[in-house]
């Protein structure tokens, strides 16, 4: 079968033979259709992702859609090395199947699963979201966040605040759901001002894919303007804008702040698997969007190292 091998760290896959995946007992065997280029795919293939084994050849992709051998459709993750998801055919645990709704393109399924799964994961397995809540997303411009900004108010948030630096994507926001937007192009203390007023109102969860100044900002902020104990939960999903943040410690004493990660490891797999169907049968229903590119697997080396904004689908020549 032709797959995207990867023969060395840090050498870009190869569109080339690979042997066929014979599946175990409790497995099952996949004919992919199409697997989104993610930076956790370009970690692995590259070698520095934790999750590297060092072990070469194997098949790059860590998820992707396809279908089983009784031909339903579905989403599948946890492909075991050396195999992958880049590739025409592929083994997967049964319980790491995910069945797609009818009607469900299979690029966009592709796409939308891991970005839609940090928010929505974030959003009921960790904050504890309720129905009427104010939610603020701090890094809203990507496609992360922008699909969080859809599936808060999906899920019934009262009030959707989004930051964010590309202003033209911070500007199109409203028109998916979100009630504020504010400009990350701006110094902490201004940024401070533009949040101060929303926050003296009451916001419920943060959901942030940046950390670093913009998240200290935030959380400085908010302890001097929440209403009194007010029980924000933060939960911090992506660290983009900095692994690291200094926060005074009177930030956590003088306010009912609540600090959250969300991913894998703070939420079980069975959980995360259970976001991916919420957010793949939301999909059509909640009008989910999300900006992708679609190219054959045989063209990887045209699109691997794209930095666009469109999220990058392969779809696999059978």
């Amino acid at each position: 079968m032709k797959a995207a091998v990867v023969v060395e760290a840090g050498a870009l896959p190869r569109y080339r033979d690979f042997d066929e995946p014979v599946a175990a007992a409790g497995q099952v065997l996949i004919e992919v259709r199409a697997s989104a280029l993610s930076q956790l795919a370009r970690g692995k293939a590259a070698g520095t992702h934790y999750s590297s084994t060092g072990r070469f050849p194997f098949v790059a992709g860590v998820d992707g859609v396809g279908l089983r051998e009784d031909g339903k459709p579905v989403y599948f993750f946890g492909v075991p090395a050396p195999f992958g998801a880049m590739a025409q055919r592929t083994i997967v645990p049964e319980s790491m199947c995910v069945p797609l709704p009818d009607g469900l393109d299979v690029a966009v399924a592709a796409a939308l699963a891991i970005p839609g799964m940090s928010s929505w994961a974030a959003l009921q397995a960790r904050a504890g979201f309720v129905r009427g809540e104010v939610v603020l997303i701090n890094g809203a411009t990507g496609a992360s966040g922008r699909l969080a900004v859809q599936i808060a108010k999906h899920l019934g948030a009262r009030k959707v605040i989004a930051t964010g630096r590309h202003a033209p994507t911070l500007a199109a926001l409203a028109r998916i759901g979100a009630d504020v937007v504010v400009s990350l192009e701006q110094d902490d203390a201004a940024l401070a001002e533009a949040l101060k007023p929303h926050l003296a109102e009451g916001v419920d969860v943060v959901l942030d894919y940046l950390w670093g100044p913009s998240a200290r900002t935030i959380l400085t902020t908010a302890a001097k303007a929440l209403p009194e104990s007010y029980p924000m939960r933060f939960v911090e999903i992506g660290s983009i804008g900095g692994g690291e943040l200094s926060l005074p410690g009177a930030v956590l004493r003088a306010s009912a702040i609540t600090l959250l990660g969300s991913g894998i490891g703070s939420v079980p797999m069975a959980g995360l698997l259970r976001s991916i169907h919420g957010v793949l049968h939301a999909a059509l229903p909640a009008k989910l969007e999300i900006d992708i590119a679609t190219a054959p697997l045989s063209a990887l080396a045209d699109h691997w190292a794209s930095e666009g904004r469109a999220r990058i689908v392969f779809l696999t020549d059978q």
